[in-house]
């Protein structure tokens, strides 16, 4: 069983799936190892064959290249729960049709100030759709794999539609839509991310809060409250047979047992039977299981079979983060209480196991680039006997209910006071102690470190136990590569379409430009910060921002509250917030740090927001860096006629490679060997422009795409070469 779970899991592991050929050979050789008794090896195989076939299938699914971009009318039924903000409403189409065209299987569209949607209506729609493909940071989150993973073929906006059906036993909607309008002090959302598992209510503040203090998985459906539900279930009949009120006739061990896993799968149902709840209702059902048939099988066994189990539905399971952290916290409490020798006392068996899992977790969560959180285990301790014996059956209890006048309202009237104190509470202690970002770190590093956590969790007395913790601090003390003296790291984040570029000497750090904001979208908070904070980067010594244009200093603002920011210069300090405190372009000079020399230059005609902007030119030995802003060619000639105009060996294409700038004058005059473009795939703006492309390359120019490569690292005066992140391959990649 562990090796058939090893060969499901490897999948994520893949830079290229094998072809079909290759896949009938390792089924083969799996048949033969195991006709020799070799079973491990030869279940990893199938495993991995079978892990490989899934993949295959989703990726055969994707939208085809000859759609990409294109606006087609489909049809199609509305599944899921749609999720509303303000501004936008965004939902699954299932199974749509086009009489043009051939579409995947599942769309995820979002409609911007769209009409109500809701689960199980058909919609006739005009969409522009996309194929799944995310913005690709170190460290980041991986949007195309979780796409993926829930099998998703393409993405889209919506145009226009109307609805041609309503919904059809749609009663989790319906549920939903029932919670949400209740009165509940305002923690409706809350509740039904409770009852439901549906986040969709909750905003950017709510998620930060709960990872901030490690509470995510209580408002999450987990295996806590499948098991929770089901253990009131088996207790209440257990009980009612200890007083003689449960009927003679009816074994109550039985029906203890069957009515705590429908309970459980019921409310598994409720929840959208996701990973962690097919998990819990696996090992709940054998250990029910067990009970009923008074046997012990260990404790590993109910664990692998669910890993399995998930894994043979869903082997693309295993590209959700969710999938690690559920399986590794049970992994941890497994082996941390078992086989033990001595009793704990109440006190120790209650607070023990939420520190347990924090430190079991931290080599996960590092690995998966989350926030760990500093005050998790204490939250945890009032938190989880809060929500598991006030709020969540409260919540359960007003939620069935709710048919019934005043009393299923009033219950939840009751749960959701409950939640308000604790999440007041949550709040005085984010503010307080916030969540922490372990830096990006060599996998040896990492692999230590982890060795170290497990060292830890072995029993007290164990011989080796003491040295898990110098391995533990090596996750603080752990060396970060340096920036050698007179060379500079420089960064072109994947923002889409907006720019932020991290430019590192030796000793200093600076971040020109800090990504867009787009509604509730910002890309400074979102991609930048954590970037920043993954590189072990907690202080600017400078934030240029090149002008006010949102695409460019929208993300400034949440940079500013995350780090240190000792100086912030900008080429339109008017149109920035005041509380930037920023100081003009124009009456900065030249400096040096660590043997590199930055120049700045501003227009100073110009008479808009892209010709004001602040233009740097950095030189590491004899390799020169320019970076450009918003530029327009009237302004290009005003720099060909300054002091910096000197050739160049990396240009950032400036206005994103609008049609309006890089004239063949200024690319002439400058030389550059390559330029950096930073856009979203499939931009509204048409960036870069077709005819400025053919400028690029009939000057042999070696042009690097944000959208179409990632994020792009090179190392300013070491003549070396720029790579992309999706230069580190993976099988669900798209290629750019």
């Amino acid at each position: 069983m562990t090796g058939l779970a090893l060969g499901l899991m490897a999948l994520g592991y893949l830079p290229v799936l094998p072809p079909a050929g290759w896949l009938g050979v390792l089924c083969g050789l799996a048949v033969g190892l195991m006709f020799f008794r070799t079973y491990p090896v030869g279940l990893w195989l199938l495993g991995l064959v079978w892990a490989c076939l899934q993949g295959q299938s989703a990726l055969d699914d994707r939208l085809s290249d000859a759609l990409d971009g294109r606006t087609l009318w489909i049809e199609g039924r509305v599944t899921g729960l749609p999720q509303r903000t303000a501004s936008y409403v965004g939902f699954d189409i299932d199974t749509p049709v086009s009489r043009r065209a051939e579409l995947p299987r599942t769309l995820r569209l979002s409609w911007q100030g769209g009409p109500p949607v809701n689960s199980g209506e058909r919609w006739r729609l005009a969409v522009k759709l996309k194929k799944p493909r995310g913005l690709l940071n170190p460290q980041g989150f991986d949007y195309e794999a979780w796409l993926l993973s829930k099998r998703i073929g393409a993405t889209g906006t919506v145009k226009d539609g109307q609805r041609l059906a309503t919904a059809s036993a749609a009663w989790r909607d319906g549920l939903r839509q029932r919670l949400l309008s209740v009165e509940a002090h305002g923690r409706a959302p809350w509740l039904a991310a409770l009852v439901m598992g549906d986040g969709s209510g909750l905003d950017r503040e709510d998620w930060k809060l709960l990872q901030t203090t490690g509470t995510v998985h209580l408002l999450v459906i987990s295996g806590q409250h499948i098991g929770l539900f089901a253990g009131l279930l088996y207790g209440l009949i257990a009980l009612l047979a200890r007083y003689g009120i449960w009927p003679r006739g009816w074994p109550w061990l039985p029906w203890a047992c069957g009515m705590a896993f429908v309970g459980a799968v019921s409310y598994g149902l409720l929840a959208g039977f996701g990973v962690p709840v097919q998990r819990a209702c696996v090992m709940l059902g054998l250990v029910l299981l067990w009970r009923l048939r008074f046997r012990h099988l260990g404790v590993w066994l109910p664990f692998l079979l669910a890993l399995n189990a998930v894994l043979l539905v869903e082997p693309l399971a295993s590209l959700m983060p969710g999938f690690w952290l559920s399986f590794a916290a049970v992994a941890v409490l497994i082996f941390t209480f078992s086989g033990r020798l001595g009793a704990w006392s109440q006190w120790s068996a209650w607070t023990r196991p939420h520190g347990l899992i924090a430190l079991g977790l931290f080599p996960v969560m590092w690995a998966l680039a989350l926030p760990v959180s500093a005050t998790g285990p204490l939250a945890n301790l009032v938190a989880v006997p809060w929500i598991s014996l006030l709020v969540l059956p409260s919540a359960l209890l007003g939620t069935f209910l709710l048919p019934v006048p005043w009393l299923g309202e009033g219950l939840l009237w009751v749960s959701g006071g409950l939640l308000d104190v604790l999440i007041r509470g949550l709040t005085w202690l984010a503010g307080t102690f916030p969540a922490w970002l372990p830096p990006a770190v060599p996998i040896g590093i990492w692999v230590l470190t982890a060795a170290g956590v497990v060292m830890l969790l072995l029993p007290a007395g164990v011989a080796l136990r003491p040295l898990g913790w110098p391995l533990l601090a090596l996750a603080l003390l752990a060396p970060r590569e340096q920036v050698p003296h007179g060379q500079v790291e420089v960064w072109q984040l994947d923002v889409g379409q907006g720019l932020a570029m991290l430019l590192r000497t030796r000793h200093h750090t600076l971040l020109y430009d800090a990504g867009p904001t787009l509604r509730d979208l910002d890309q400074g908070e979102r991609v930048v910060v954590p970037f920043l904070r993954s590189q072990g980067i907690h202080e600017l010594d400078l934030m240029l921002i090149s002008h006010a244009d949102s695409d460019h200093a929208g993300g400034a603002l949440a940079v500013q509250r995350a780090l240190n920011v000792k100086q912030v210069i900008s080429g339109d300090v008017p149109g920035l917030p005041a509380q930037l405190q920023a100081q003009p372009c124009a009456a900065q000079d030249g400096w040096e740090w660590d043997g590199v020399r930055f120049s700045l230059w501003q227009w100073p005609d110009a008479s808009n927001g892209n010709q004001k902007s602040c233009v740097l030119l950095v030189q590491a030995g004899d390799e020169r860096l320019l970076l450009t802003g918003d530029i327009d060619a009237q302004a290009e000639r005003a720099f060909l006629r300054s002091p910096l105009a000197v050739p160049v060996q990396w240009l950032q294409a400036p206005h994103h490679g609008s049609r309006t700038s890089s004239s063949r004058v200024f690319l002439n005059a400058l030389s550059a060997q390559h330029v950096l473009i930073s856009r979203g795939a499939g931009n509204s703006f048409g960036h870069p422009h077709p005819q400025v492309l053919a400028r690029y390359r009939a000057l042999g120019m070696t042009v690097l795409d944000s959208a179409e490569q990632g994020a792009v690292r090179l190392s300013l005066g070491a003549k070396g070469v720029a790579l992309g992140e999706r230069q580190q391959r993976r099988f669900w990649r798209l290629d750019g």
